[in-house]
């Protein structure tokens, strides 16, 4: 095993919430909703934030990061109501949007937590 593999902690878990961030940053461009301002940067910042927690899980596991992330991803489910682009003029691209926060945020969810119990059943093992 290299020492590069060794500093590596994360579970593939870990992995699939990189992904899923970096879907969530180009989401506005990709599914089109770029244009609803509010939308678009809840998008980039909280996809930047999965990114960030994701890389720090993976290189050095805490559990506070997997904690995070479920709060990040309950707010990415709350937040098209919370921040008011669920029902707006644009009905094409703000269903695409409000689809895409809940999806991202329910996988989020599972994620953190599928990572979390990985890590204490290894601890435990």
């Amino acid at each position: 095993m290299t020492n590069f593999s060794k500093r590596l902690s994360g579970s593939w878990q870990d992995t699939i919430a990189l992904i899923l961030g970096v879907w969530l940053i180009a989401s506005p461009w990709l599914l089109g909703f770029a244009g609803v301002s509010v939308a678009m940067w809840n998008a980039v910042l909280f996809g930047a934030l999965i990114v960030v927690m994701a890389l720090m899980a993976i290189f050095n596991f805490h559990e506070w990061e997997e904690w995070a992330d479920m709060v990040i991803g309950l707010w990415l489910v709350a937040s098209p109501w919370a921040l008011g682009f669920a029902r707006t003029y644009d009905v094409m691209s703000t269903n695409a949007a409000t689809w895409n926060f809940v999806v991202l945020g329910l996988l989020t969810i599972a994620m953190a937590v599928w990572s979390l119990m990985s890590h204490r059943q290894r601890m435990i093992a």
